[in-house]
């Protein structure tokens, strides 16, 4: 009744040739897309000016590799997709206190957890491994989305001993603390390589605005937000928006910078990273060398997130997989595929990885 789907390398174009993509998750009415852009020039030396981020005052912005991360924040219209294709039961903010909300509209009232879980969807909706190890997943008894999560062990497949947090069979994940300071404020262009003050591409302050694409302009100081994730501001150098005002970012970068979770009744103690401001803060609380540490568990009103991603597919692996229907399966055979779908009329779902073995890169 079991068979082994091998996962293919996504279709995508590779953005070492192009600088932006979009990405397409779930399926008719929960169909939604993230805009992804490349974030180059690997091994760019960290922001000697960031040290005062973190417990122990560790540069930041430096990383050897080439990287996606979400041109925009994380929208409601997508979390809400997400819960009804999967149950995630992802929390969000109604917007009470600050106006109306949109489905366009940067999603805030999530916690750190909820962030994880919705990039876990991302993974194994495509057929990836999830990047965060959690002890229950939607639809089993016991499940809440902030419960039992812990860092991979070696004995896990994908388990990475430089990021015991992140499986490095995922492709999309939360952004380190490296990765999104990067994204922010690095310039390859700015005096050979550097870092701006803020992440508008500028050394002045933007013009807080309360919606807009201008030109170093963003979404601070006011009184009603967030914005729609498309309509937050100027871009930084690799062409994000809204790193700095309209929602606090949540980064995948515990405070230690260890990444190691070991006791889940306890976790919700961790204090995690945030960068990045919000539409009722100032432009002071997301410069280059600004950043904030708190406890995974908060549900702020003005915290979200973005998404980030490999540039190319992780390794493959075989993963279990069982039938919907538990049809016969004589005619069936193992089949490359780079998603959940469907195959002779009869539907697939994931329900546990059984046995995990890696296999070549090439079909």
């Amino acid at each position: 009744m079991i068979k082994h789907i091998a996962v293919l390398t996504s279709l995508i174009v590779s953005l070492a040739n192009a600088q932006q993509t979009t990405e397409t998750f779930g399926g008719g009415p929960n169909q939604f897309n993230i805009e992804f852009v490349t974030i180059g020039n690997p091994g760019n030396k960290a922001d000697a000016s960031s040290g005062s981020y973190g417990p122990n005052g560790r540069n930041v912005g430096g990383v050897s590799y080439a990287y996606k991360i979400g041109k925009y924040e994380i929208s409601r219209e997508a979390i809400e997709k997400a819960n009804s294709s999967a149950g995630l039961q992802l929390s969000l903010d109604m917007r009470t206190n600050w106006g109306n909300h949109r489905a366009n509209q940067a999603a805030t009232g999530l916690d750190w957890y909820c962030a994880l879980r919705f990039v876990n969807y991302l993974n194994q909706s495509q057929g990836y491994l999830p990047a965060y190890k959690f002890s229950s997943s939607p639809g089993e008894n016991g499940y809440y989305p902030a419960k039992g999560i812990t860092s991979w062990n070696p004995s896990d497949a994908g388990y990475d001993p430089s990021n015991p947090l992140r499986n490095k069979g995922a492709k999309y994940f939360l952004p380190s603390a490296d990765e999104w300071h990067k994204a922010a404020y690095y310039d390859p262009n700015k005096s050979g390589g550097g870092y701006w003050k803020y992440p508008t591409a500028s050394d002045t302050a933007p013009i807080p605005v309360e919606g807009g694409t201008g030109q170093n302009t963003a979404v601070y100081g006011q009184e009603v937000g967030p914005a729609d994730i498309n309509n937050a501001g100027g871009l930084s150098p690799y062409g994000t928006m809204a790193q700095g005002g309209n929602v606090w970012e949540y980064q995948e970068t515990i405070e230690d910078f260890s990444n190691i979770i070991i006791d889940t009744n306890t976790s919700y103690l961790i204090k995690k990273g945030w960068r990045g401001g919000a539409f009722d803060h100032y432009s002071d609380a997301w410069t280059f060398d600004s950043g904030r540490q708190d406890f995974t568990s908060l549900i702020r009103d003005y915290s979200g997130f973005r998404v980030a991603s490999l540039v190319s597919d992780p390794q493959r692996y075989i993963v279990t997989l069982v039938t919907k229907y538990s049809p016969d399966l004589k005619n069936w055979f193992p089949f490359v595929t780079n998603q959940i779908t469907t195959f002779n009329d009869k539907e697939f779902y994931r329900v546990d990885i059984q046995s995990i073995t890696n296999i070549p890169s090439s079909p």
